[in-house]
């Protein structure tokens, strides 16, 4: 068995697919219309894991309510400095700022995309 992917609706799609593909350099594989909503499949670099965008034609003017049994999407980059000038450069901000979790290099920071899921920025350090 093979998980696919994870779904979330997306309130603006434009500043999602932006968020999304140029900060996390994801790609869009597919999109889709179904009778209610679009679709936007969104690829890793490494084609393991998807994300799909959902779309909906009646999205709530207040977005969605997130609720609290959602965590977070965790993402892995090889420099948490490069990340985070990237980050900067394209006008985002950190939730939490990097931090060492294991206290042998190994930091995590977080952040929210334009609808205010979160997500973990995981650096791993070889030892």
């Amino acid at each position: 068995m093979k998980l696919l992917h994870s779904m979330i609706r997306v309130k603006n799609i434009d500043e999602s697919l932006k968020f999304y593909t140029e900060l996390f350099n994801m790609r869009l594989a597919e999109k889709r219309r179904l009778e209610d909503c679009w679709l936007y499949f969104l690829s890793d670099e490494e084609n393991n894991c998807q994300i799909e965008l959902t779309y909906n034609d009646e999205t709530p003017k207040e977005g969605y309510n997130i609720g609290n049994g959602f965590g977070h999407f965790a993402f892995g980059v090889k420099s948490m400095d490069e990340f985070g000038k990237k980050l900067n450069r394209l006008g985002y901000k950190y939730l939490y700022e990097p931090f060492d979790l294991t206290g042998k290099g190994s930091n995590i920071a977080f952040l929210k995309d334009p609808d205010g899921y979160e997500i973990e920025i995981i650096e791993k350090v070889e030892w």
